[in-house]
């Protein structure tokens, strides 16, 4: 436990951004689990909406340094091969 109290004030932000990097990140899997959905049903209006939306997810998660960039564009890629291969 920090004895200084910039120590402490320290611990307790990182508490903070550690929870809303963790509350972005579950959102972000909500979304692909959505495009995944849609593309399990196989309707290709409803996955073209939810790609849209998952890409847009990944795009902020990389811009609030809360995923690389390569990983990110390996997710990218991954969603729109998946797209493409709905018939």
């Amino acid at each position: 436990m920090p004895n200084i109290k910039s120590a402490k004030k320290r611990v307790k932000i990182t508490k903070v951004k550690t929870l809303n990097n963790q509350i972005f990140k579950n959102t972000m899997r909500t979304y692909l689990k959505r495009f995944d959905a849609a593309v399990a049903a196989g309707d290709k209006g409803a996955a073209a909406e939810a790609y849209k939306a998952a890409v847009k997810k990944v795009d902020q998660a990389v811009a609030k340094h809360i995923l690389h960039k390569n990983n990110a564009a390996r997710k990218k890629s991954q969603l729109t091969l998946k797209l493409a291969s709905i018939g």
